[in-house]
């Protein structure tokens, strides 16, 4: 097998006539460089090879091997806000999702190929849009009337071939799997599909010849691309990137078609094994944004771009993508919001610490010049420097155009309405906090844009405990004023709150909510702690049984005064357990979890904002699924549903950093 260094992948093409662009360098000593460099155009798109053989595809599978993170449940308009996004960022194929799951995936992969995979750019680019599928017929057509109003459509069908899953998990032969495949992607053909990716599932594992065998054969009933995956993140670097030397050398065929890389993180490998993959002759690497995914996840998308960018030319034979690093930052921001899934603060390109210097000797070198520990810049991957930088900041007395301006260059475009509603919540922090952070108003637009449709609305919460004295809080905005961002009108906005808690009685919490028919009921809730009551007096109006599996809090930044940003996950329980299942791509039918996040400078009001948004993507996907919606005209006061019950937390301000798990009652 060919070494990871090895130069087995083709070689450096000629670089091509393409329109040249002059950038502009500041240098330490207030010297100006210009570097003039040849911008090339993205190769025009054609199934099974690339004319540039110095380019990599990147597909992104964050829509659907990302959404398979326990959790990170996306409504429909979620999937298609960040499609939309990875259009924006320049991805060549976008997985939208694995069709057959649910009728609302296929909805969402559907009005992800007729919206997304129809917006054609000027120069000609609009992203792949592919559908996930088994080697099952039915899998196949649904996979494929999902994805066919696109302008480029694409399907994924996938077996497994190693030999501890054929034998254990498909109970099949080498022999059935290869007749399974082949007929898969014939009937494919037969639908009129002539973008096929195939992947041997577990390949990492696979016996190598039966790998060339099944290849060779796909290749011959019409496959376009070959994905090898690494499913277990099983492979060293050099073994990974010597399976994908070796599949090009002894796979008849392979030469007309392209060779894919899918790496899982199990060993925290999954970006090196990819850039492995592509030194070695890959052209397309899948990834996700944020290497969100299965268990460990998968190879980090802004990882495997900017390794490319800043490597590629020197170390890698001269590779190169079309990605548009100034977009990544946003989108990673999109897709923690969405999916609930938080970036680790030292998390590469994205983390929170990424440009972050606490040494002296490195502070004393950025002060001097940047480049002493920046091999990128912030700005570069759409991440503006600290406001303090540039001696503006943000507080009670500042306007809607300073607001407005901090916002575009952190990636938001408002409209008026929009930018009225955000202002509101900031004026309203403003005046409890003495300097806004860029955190806190990321933490604001988390909680204002990325809420689902609404079918449940917060009014108000009251919580109370004997003995102490009370608190009474109003949250920005007026009643039922406004709209919320890309909602049809407001939504969990509170409008009052008294939080009252001591330990002469038992929290109880009064919440005031309108439902689906537009009335406002009031619900009254007792437990252990003021969220628990919280909680339960929620549960008292909306009477879906839900169980809270995970509950977290933390500050968006230091001090007495941090905003608190809480996560919750739900999974359906009780009588809609049954119902709350899907069709996995390789664990086939799994329960599914929900995900809610919400903010504010009182940690019981973001975690009712929390449950309701995750409470209301459970009502969402299920309505759908079941085609029963929830009811509308419950009692006040009558029984409980399962929701969790929580330990008693601090109702003050938010703590540096607090979590705890709860388990259903």
């Amino acid at each position: 097998m060919a070494a990871l260094g090895s130069a087995v992948g083709p070689r450096v093409a000629p670089a091509r006539a393409g329109q040249i662009c002059r950038r502009a360098v500041i240098m330490p000593a207030g010297r100006t460089r210009v570097v003039v460099r040849a911008e090339l155009k993205r190769p025009e798109y054609i199934p099974n090879r690339i004319d540039d053989p110095n380019y990599v595809r990147i597909f992104d599978t964050t829509l659907r091997d990302g959404e398979q993170s326990p959790g990170a449940t996306l409504t429909s308009k979620e999937k298609l806000d960040i499609a939309r996004q990875l259009a924006k960022l320049g991805v060549d194929i976008i997985e939208a999702g694995f069709p057959v799951a649910s009728p609302d995936d296929f909805e969402a992969v559907r009005t992800i190929a007729m919206e997304v995979g129809n917006d054609v750019a000027p120069d000609g680019y609009v992203p792949v849009i592919c559908g996930l599928s088994r080697t099952k017929p039915q899998d196949l057509e649904r996979a494929w009337e999902a994805v066919r109003h696109a302008k480029r459509p694409r399907v994924h069908t996938f077996i497994a071939t190693s030999e501890i899953h054929m034998q254990y998990k498909l109970r099949m032969t080498p022999d059935e799997v290869v007749e399974s495949a082949v007929t898969a992607v014939k009937h494919l053909r037969s639908l009129g599909c002539n973008d096929i990716e195939f992947s041997p599932e577990d390949a990492g594992r696979s016996d190598p010849v039966f790998l060339y065998r099944i290849l060779g054969e796909v290749i011959k009933a019409g496959a376009t691309t070959l994905n090898i995956p690494d499913t277990t993140g099983w492979n060293l670097p050099h073994e990974f990137g010597g399976l994908i030397a070796a599949i090009r050398k002894n796979t008849p065929g392979a030469e007309n078609v392209i060779i894919s890389t899918h790496c899982q993180n199990d060993l925290g490998l999954a970006t090196a094994n990819s850039l492995a993959g592509a030194m070695n002759g890959a052209r397309q690497i899948e990834c996700t944004i944020n290497g969100i995914g299965e268990r460990a996840g998968n190879a980090s998308l802004e990882e495997v771009v900017l390794a490319i960018k800043l490597r590629g030319e020197a170390q890698m034979n001269g590779l190169r993508t079309g990605i548009r690093p100034v977009h990544i930052y946003p989108t990673s921001k999109m897709v923690s919001d969405y999916s609930g899934m938080i970036v680790q603060p030292h998390k590469a390109i994205v983390g929170a610490n990424a440009f972050a210097h606490e040494s002296g000797i490195h502070q004393d070198g950025m002060l001097k010049n940047r480049e002493t520990y920046e091999i990128m810049t912030p700005e570069s991957i759409g991440l503006p420097r600290q406001e303090q930088d540039r001696g503006i900041v943000l507080g009670k007395h500042s306007g809607r155009n300073a607001l407005n301006s901090r916002l575009r260059s952190l990636g938001y475009e408002l409209s008026q309405s929009e930018l009225d509603d955000v202002f509101k919540r900031f004026k309203a922090l403003a005046d409890k906090k003495k300097g806004i952070s860029d955190e806190d108003i990321l933490a604001l637009m988390s909680d204002e844009l990325h809420q689902p449709k609404v079918i449940w609305e917060l009014l108000d919460l009251q919580a109370r405990g004997g003995g102490a004295r009370g608190v009474r809080h109003r949250g920005g905005g007026g009643k039922g004023k406004g709209r919320k961002l890309h909602q049809p009108k407001v939504i969990w906005e509170l409008l009052d709150l008294q939080v009252v808690c001591g330990t002469m009685g038992m929290p109880t919490a009064t919440v005031q909510m309108k439902g689906p028919d537009g009335i406002a009921r009031i619900g009254v809730g007792v437990g252990t702690g003021p969220v628990d009551a919280a909680y339960k007096a929620i549960d008292s109006l909306v009477r879906v049984e839900a169980e809270l599996s995970d509950y977290s809090v933390s500050s968006v930044t230091q001090g007495i005064e941090a905003l608190a940003h809480t996560r919750v996950m739900i999974r359906p329980a009780g009588k809609m357990s049954d119902a709350g299942y899907s069709e996995h791509a390789a664990l086939g039918s799994v329960q599914r979890q929900f995900s809610g996040s919400g903010a504010n400078e009182d940690i019981v009001v973001a975690s009712a904002r929390a449950y309701i948004s995750a409470l209301n993507k459970m009502i969402g996907w299920m309505s759908v699924v079941v085609k029963v919606a929830p009811r509308t005209k419950p009692a006040v006061g009558a029984g409980l549903s399962s929701g969790a019950s929580l330990a008693s937390v601090d109702n003050g301000q938010a703590p540096a950093s607090s979590q705890l798990t709860a388990a259903s009652t």
